[in-house]
């Protein structure tokens, strides 16, 4: 017999007799925890579908399925690739976030896009981290509620990290990036179908869609932030039109068929101005239904529907999953799943090294959606988690959780992933450490 192949089922077997051996069956009975499991699961699941799978993701695919049709491969390895200018590749790839604020789901269809559009590693893996993680409303609420100096600590940590995590991602599979150089420097040049800055425009106004549909409430009633908020659908709407107009001026979409598919949207805009997001899914019905049955002469429109649909089809599936677990496992804010928060608090006060690497890998599992991180870090500091372990959680959690990872899996493989997932923990452990010990 060769032991050399049998370890790992030897392994789950083991580990599977101790969790039944030890199983504490009559804990979870008294205390209804796997009921209350269940409940959580199905509750994060059910929020999750109403407030991020029709804002953040139909938007993110439609955005994901544009890159695969709209950007050449040969202009993402230019920009992202391997032979990429370093400054420029990483400069771009660190500070996303403050453009997209979007959170560690919504950016995977846009991570996988460039990704498999040839992006290296090392640039695609700073944008996976500072997509969610440089959230510009976000920092300003730290501060606000948490201290300046834990505002600002959160945004130099996030940009730093985005960028030494995507340089050793490069460095560790530094073969793999050499392959991609070769293949660039084959890559014949790309015939252009329209301008750069047509181009440009034509993602901006998606962008713009993305980012306003999902602009969170400040916790401060007055200023910039509040007033963007309060007329968030209008500049959603802004871009709407202006995506709009786009496609019947460069993308040959005839005028008459966007009317029709406008109507819808106009009519529930209207009818219930209460319920912004009835309008928001017409037009991305109105959206597809253009897409899928495109009429251009290179056939792009129909392209685009495609690779978005595809991206839908291999992603959903696995978020839907990872969100079930994860509810399952740690609940939502002021609900318990299996895992008791008081156990969590226990086990975050002070800032010795088991402080801060618990609080990243609890922060890597569990998700946060954009600007939930805040309110829940202020109620575990106040039941007594140390500034250094608060630190940690806000760099690991909202860049990470357990259904992200599920995804990044299918994208970039599980060995990619596994060093991705251990630098942002171990870096987020050692910020936490420095920042605890100053602090």
């Amino acid at each position: 017999m060769n032991w050399k192949q049998e370890w790992k089922p030897l392994t789950i077997i083991i580990a599977v007799f101790a969790a039944c051996y030890w199983l504490p069956v009559d804990w979870l009975q008294a205390s209804r925890r796997v009921e209350n499991a269940l409940w959580e699961s199905l509750h994060l699941v059910k929020w999750y579908a109403q407030e991020h799978v029709l804002l953040c993701l139909v938007p993110a695919f439609f955005i994901a399925g544009a890159v695969g049709v709209f950007v050449s491969q040969a202009a993402v390895m230019k920009y992202l690739g391997p032979k990429a200018s370093k400054p420029l590749a990483y400069g771009v790839a660190s500070v996303s976030g403050t453009i997209l604020a979007v959170c560690s789901c919504t950016i995977l269809p846009l991570f996988a896009g460039i990704y498999r559009m040839g992006a290296g590693l090392g640039p695609a893996s700073a944008f996976l981290y500072s997509g969610p993680a440089i959230n510009i409303l976000a920092i300003v609420l730290t501060g606000a509620v948490l201290g300046p100096e834990m505002g600002l600590a959160r945004a130099v940590g996030a940009v730093t990290f985005a960028i030494v995590i995507g340089l050793l991602m490069h460095l560790i599979f530094r073969q793999e990036e050499l392959a991609k150089i070769d293949a660039a420097a084959a890559m014949p040049e790309p015939e252009v179908a329209r301008p750069l800055w047509q181009n440009g425009l034509y993602f901006a106004s998606m962008v713009g869609i993305l980012v306003f549909a999902n602009w969170g409430k400040p916790a401060d009633p007055v200023g910039l932030w509040h007033v963007l908020y309060e007329g968030k659908w209008i500049i959603t709407s802004l871009f709407s039109l202006a995506l709009a107009a786009i496609l019947v001026a460069w993308f040959q979409v005839g005028l008459v068929r966007m009317l029709v598919a406008a109507l819808p949207v106009v009519f529930l805009a209207l009818a219930f101005p209460e319920q912004p997001i009835l309008a928001f899914v017409a037009g991305f019905l109105g959206l597809s239904v253009l897409t899928a049955n495109g009429k251009d002469e290179e056939g792009e429109l129909q392209e685009w529907f495609s690779t978005s649909w595809d991206f839908a089809k291999k992603i959903l599936p696995l978020l839907f999953w990872g969100v079930l677990v994860a509810g399952a496992l740690l609940g939502r804010p002021d609900h318990e799943g299996l895992i008791p928060s008081g156990w969590i608090a226990g086990l975050v006060g002070g800032n010795s090294l088991w402080a801060n690497l618990f609080a990243s890998v609890v922060g890597a599992f569990m998700y946060f959606a954009t600007l939930t991180e805040v309110p829940i870090l202020q109620g575990l500091i106040g039941a007594g988690m140390g500034k250094g372990p608060a630190l940690a959680l806000l760099l690991a959690g909202p860049a990470l959780s357990l259904p992200n990872m599920l995804v990044i899996r299918s994208v970039m493989g599980t060995k990619k992933t596994v060093v991705f997932v251990g630098l942002v923990i171990i870096m987020a452990t050692i910020s936490g450490l420095l920042y605890g010990a100053i602090f």
